[in-house]
């Protein structure tokens, strides 16, 4: 968590990292996007000394994420099927498609 931030960042920081272990990234992986999210949000609220022109300029982190988080009708990719059926130990995940991978989860 990065130096300076306060309680509403360190919730944040933690809820963002919880959710992308749920979609299983890596521990190292989840606090990557965890420490990224929660610093551009400071630098976008004026609660960080420095900030990138991408930083304050671009569209929010939540709605960036409300974007990719699945595509529409088509529903999650074939990556983010294969993660949460890796984290739930799906048996014979490796020899399924996107279709097979979504039934196996009750999607």
């Amino acid at each position: 968590m990065p130096r300076g931030s306060g309680p509403k960042r360190e919730r944040q920081y933690e809820h963002i990292k919880e959710s992308a272990l749920d979609r299983g990234e890596s521990t190292e992986r989840a606090e990557e996007i965890a420490a990224r999210t929660v610093n551009k949000e400071r630098a976008r609220h004026g609660e960080s000394k420095t900030a990138s022109r991408s930083s304050v300029k671009d569209i929010s982190s939540g709605r960036r994420g409300g974007l990719r988080s699945h595509g529409g009708a088509e529903g999650p990719t074939y990556d983010q099927l294969y993660n949460e059926a890796k984290h739930r130990n799906v048996k014979g995940r490796s020899k399924m498609n996107k279709k097979q991978l979504a039934d196996a989860l009750g999607r």
